[in-house]
């Protein structure tokens, strides 16, 4: 696996977000500034939650721009060292699987199939990506989620 090529595919499946991300802006922008939205009585809050609604739609446009912005950043020095860091690519295995992951600092959550391998992006404020930083190949770290602690060991940094 190739850390530009998971960079480049992060980047594209962001940027498609954010193109359909502002579609929804613009058209509910639209909406609550239509005639007919104006308001019929005291209780005629259509066009107020339409305002709300944009004002949420505006709010994701922007923090999907901001997480393109920092997953470029990120492409400009990635890591090759022997400790986890933003940017590295590592092999965790967990009750006898190994697994792909990829350390960002936002766009946690995003599953990629590159190659036929499955890959998780987990950003750095997450259990896991918080846990795993610094991490050496060959140590051991627990990560606790509820009532359950989990043993993850780190296979392969790069």
């Amino acid at each position: 696996m190739n850390k530009e090529t998971i960079i480049s595919t992060l980047i594209e499946n962001l940027e498609t977000e954010l193109t359909k991300a502002k579609a929804a802006f613009e058209t509910t922008r639209t909406m609550s500034q239509e005639p007919d939205m104006a308001q019929e009585g005291k209780y005629d809050t259509r066009a107020i939650e339409a305002g709300y609604l944009a004002g949420a739609q505006k709010k994701r446009v922007d923090e999907l721009e901001i997480d393109i912005n920092m997953i470029k950043e990120l492409s400009e020095e990635l890591p090759n060292g022997d400790k986890i860091a933003l940017g590295s690519l590592v092999e965790l295995k967990f009750n006898e699987q190994t697994r792909h992951y990829f350390i960002t600092p936002t766009a946690g959550g995003t599953m990629l199939n590159l190659d036929g391998t499955p890959l998780l992006v987990i950003s750095v404020f997450s259990p896991i990506g918080n846990e795993a930083l610094g991490m050496e190949v060959g140590d051991i770290f627990d990560v606790e989620t509820g009532d359950i602690t989990r043993e993850y060991e780190v296979v392969s940094i790069s």
